[in-house]
């Protein structure tokens, strides 16, 4: 139970899945430092270190039996979490106290632990991501040849596809995606460098012998299930990983920002619709109204994620020659949150897209009010195939048009461009084509193929390399 005196942050409260907020628990943190311990420990016995397998064994014992009032207690005292942990653990393993941490420094298990918890939390991403990718490519599918008015300008525009428009959508998650491959492919940890990146306590400990030093690197990375580390590093790795890595996840939140707020739009028109629940209320005063509130919150959390990485760009420029600690607070919430909110934006993202509603009726209204000045031009032609003079004919049907668009804007009548065209002799020769003239798909091109196209071509891959992650369901927690 929550404590209600205090403030509880958001991210975890109302936004962030169970598996993401684990994930930058204490305890999955602390758990890594002791796995890094035992890791390294096992690494310089390997390497003929005066260590022992029953001080080992005993590590193992405590591995995630951690006694956190006893680490609080000491970081009082000590004023350093790392060294508060290490007295707690060997108060547990007593045997094993004297190894513990043996030739490293501080950011040994604090960045190994962060790039590990980022990493993972990539993952959880990634499989979010590729969820609403299957949702999109299933929407896209189903309502590629629907036509439904384009927009430049937020003015009505050629006509497009409720799919092609969802296929933009889905383009940008695939772009996405890869980015954040690429940055997954090229992770790293930091590895066994000590206390400046030097490798200097190592030397000590192993008399000097360069090939032990790597091979302990080598083994300790092995063990943590990694086999890249950073070539050279000062006390930390590259600050701007992080930038690199919450550019990412800027990226993902600005094309969940450009879905949202496309929804919002549609919404107004009434022609797509965010899912509404039975007992859901849209406003506390008028309760007539269905707001696009999970569109809304997309936004909001958003605009938070993609404020954060010209943060990291700092710290990452900062950073005075090996190290300085003024990344060490900022880092504890920037990068967490930026995960927290983009999973609470991912969530949504999934709950919306797995649940649009498509009013067709409304979107065919709104066409049959536009589409008579789209189609003049191919009106036109058709005279003029007849026998009619182009030049006559464009002066009339300006005329026409000017008179409809009074109709509408001034008069606020509906569009009556056709009827009027079907009152004028001049356009005898096409009174009999009109509906097929005006036949909404003709005006589409090649919208409903190029949906298809590109779902094969550049998403129906990344969805059966993914296959086994597949079928989450959006969880809107408040």
């Amino acid at each position: 139970m929550s404590d209600n005196s205090v403030y509880q942050n958001p991210l975890i409260t109302r936004y962030a899945s169970k598996a993401m907020s684990e994930n930058f628990s204490d305890k999955k943190r602390f758990c890594l430092w002791r796995k890094l311990w035992i890791a390294l420990a096992e690494s310089e016995k390997e390497l003929g270190l005066n260590i022992t397998q029953s001080q080992i064994e005993e590590m193992k014992k405590y591995a995630e039996d951690i006694n956190f009032d006893l680490a609080e207690q000491y970081e009082r005292e000590v004023r350093h979490d790392v060294m508060a942990h290490v007295k707690a653990f060997g108060a547990q393993a007593k045997e094993a106290m004297p190894i513990i941490h043996l030739g490293a420094t501080s950011c040994y298990v604090d960045c190994n632990s962060e790039l590990i918890i980022a990493f993972d939390a990539l993952q959880i991403i990634k499989a979010k991501l590729v969820n609403v990718m299957d949702k999109l490519k299933t929407f896209a599918i189903r309502y590629k040849d629907l036509p439904t008015l384009g927009f430049t300008h937020l003015q009505p525009a050629q006509l497009t596809t409720v799919g092609k428009r969802a296929a933009l959508w889905l383009q940008d998650l695939t772009m996405d995606y890869n980015n954040l491959v690429n940055l997954e492919e090229s992770f790293k940890l930091r590895g066994v460098k000590g206390t400046t990146g030097t490798q200097a306590s190592f030397m000590e400990l192993f008399n000097g012998d360069e090939k032990k030093v790597k091979k302990l690197e080598e083994l300790v990375v092995k063990k943590l299930g990694y086999d890249k580390v950073y070539g050279v590093t000062g006390q930390t790795y590259p600050r701007k990983f992080d930038y690199n890595m919450l550019c990412v996840l800027s990226q993902i939140a600005q094309s969940a920002y450009k879905f949202s707020n496309d929804i919002r739009l549609l919404q107004n028109m009434k022609e797509i619709e965010e899912p509404f629940e039975k007992s859901q209320i849209g406003s506390s005063a008028m309760a007539y109204k269905r707001n696009p509130m999970r569109s809304e919150r997309i936004c909001s959390l958003a605009r938070f994620v993609i404020s954060l990485p010209a943060n990291c760009a700092i710290t990452a420029g900062t950073q005075w020659f090996e190290r300085t600690l003024d990344d060490s607070a900022n880092r504890r919430i920037v990068i967490a949150q930026a995960f927290l909110a983009l999973d609470g934006i991912l969530n949504i993202y999934l709950n919306v897209s797995e649940n649009l509603v498509v009013y067709d009726k409304v979107i065919a209204k709104h066409i049959a009010a536009e589409l008579p000045f789209m189609a003049t031009e191919n009106i036109m032609m058709e005279c003029v195939k007849a026998g009619g003079n182009r030049q006559e004919l464009h002066e009339k049907i300006r005329v026409l048009s000017m008179e409809a668009g009074k109709n509408v804007k001034e008069n606020g009548l509906e569009n009556n461009l056709i009827e009027l065209i079907k009152a004028d002799k001049t356009f005898a020769a096409v009174h009999g084509k009109l509906d097929k003239i005006l036949d909404a798909s003709k005006f589409i091109g090649r919208a409903p193929a190029q949906t298809v196209e590109f779902i094969k071509n550049e998403v129906d891959h990344i969805l059966k390399e993914n296959a086994a992650v597949l079928g989450q369901k959006g969880d809107v927690k408040i």
